[in-house]
């Protein structure tokens, strides 16, 4: 990729290179972007994080790490064109005032309407991170609506990554899976990994063996693996009582959002504890004997990469993105998807031989520093981009 030359919009040269992240919503802005956000502050780039009430959520939070907070308008799970058409033209009128010399998009709708607003402003490098494929491309069950949206979806990426210089992808299946149905140039895709954690800020925990605690931290979504879980905790109580299961994530307005009254019956019948909201899952990871993430399909889960570095053992499944993260019989267990008894035997593993929490807790560990190192990924996300 050629070398940038430094702009303004005076035309005269600017002392740092600017750098945009786009994003789809700004209250996980700090959590999973941040450490990617202080690297490149780091390395001397002018950065702006752009998001969805980005200065109301997060402004001070961003200003704090020396990050310009910008706001646009997005419709995240809306299908309304004209809401799509808006963003667009906002997103392209605010590159064409700011002219950042490089964009980096994360998540479905940036990767479409960011790169397309930075290819009509003339952009100089135009970059997607395809975290995961979302719902439109997770198995499951067959709605019209899923269908429409993954027909739609599949054109849009086709014409946004066309005027791409790269598309990462957190897993091989993703990678392969866009090669093959031409959404993307094969020159164009780059395997970049999980996105990884900073590790001092994760730190190893002693092993936590009472009472043994099950844990999994995600969007209350059916994709994520929420109702397997729940029946798993259910199977496993109803022969070890003093098990503790705890859920840990807001709820979702996807089409896959798991009712709230749902959840509330899962408390009342006494076999999870859920979390609704939490700014920090560190304590709760450190209550942790096993983490737990059933997941239909993910890019590279970053809860599983947080929960391994604090030297957790994992069971999860054999998708796309889930299998990334453990070795089986090393660190963890993987079990098929939407298979609430295997995921039970899986836990009762963990009962029968208690020692495993903390052998392969260091065996997560270990991996997390050797594949999952945020500042390892992010400085082969900027060589790749040639910055």
């Amino acid at each position: 990729m050629k070398t940038l030359e430094m702009h303004s919009t005076t035309g005269s040269a600017r002392s740092q290179l600017h750098l945009w992240i786009v994003n789809p919503f700004a209250d996980s802005v700090i959590a999973f972007r941040g450490p990617l956000l202080s690297y490149l502050r780091g390395k001397g780039f002018h950065v702006v994080c752009l998001a969805p009430d980005c200065r109301a959520k997060v402004g001070q939070a961003l200003e704090a790490l020396g990050v310009e907070p910008l706001d646009y308008p997005l419709d995240r799970t809306g299908i309304n064109p004209l809401n799509d058409l808006r963003t667009l033209f906002h997103l392209y009128r605010l590159m064409r005032e700011g002219r950042p010399d490089a964009v980096i998009a994360f998540q479905p709708k940036p990767n479409v309407y960011a790169l397309l607003a930075a290819r009509l402003a003339s952009v100089p490098v135009r970059a997607a991170v395809v975290e995961g494929l979302g719902f439109a491309f997770t198995p499951g069950e067959e709605t019209f609506k899923k269908r429409v949206v993954r027909v739609v979806l599949k054109a849009l990426y086709k014409l946004s990554f066309a005027f791409a210089h790269k598309v990462f992808f957190l897993n091989p299946d993703d990678l392969r899976e866009f090669v093959a149905q031409g959404l993307v140039r094969p020159e164009k895709a780059v395997l970049l990994g999980g996105i990884g954690v900073p590790l001092e800020e994760w730190p190893p925990a002693p092993p936590h063996l009472e009472p043994l605690t099950f844990t999994l931290i995600a969007r209350l979504l059916r994709e994520k693996g929420v109702r397997e879980f729940a029946e798993a905790a259910r199977r496993v109580k109803a022969r070890h009582p003093g098990v503790r299961f705890l859920l840990i994530g807001p709820l979702d307005s996807n089409p896959g959002a798991i009712p709230e009254a749902e959840v509330r019956s899962w408390v009342e019948e006494g076999i999870l504890e859920w979390i609704p909201w939490t700014e920090d899952v560190r304590p709760y990871l450190r209550e942790t004997s096993v983490y737990v993430l059933p997941s239909y399909r993910e890019g590279v889960p970053r809860s599983t990469q947080e929960a391994m570095a604090m030297a957790r053992p994992v069971i999860t499944t054999d998708a796309p993105g889930c299998r990334e993260t453990v070795i089986p019989g090393v660190n963890g267990f993987l079990v098929p998807p939407r298979d609430p008894e295997a995921l039970a035997q899986a836990m009762m593993k963990f009962l029968e031989e208690p020692h495993l929490v903390e052998r392969m807790g260091k065996e997560s560990r270990r991996l997390a520093e050797e594949r999952f190192d945020s500042a390892k990924v992010n400085a082969r996300l900027l060589q790749a981009l040639g910055l």
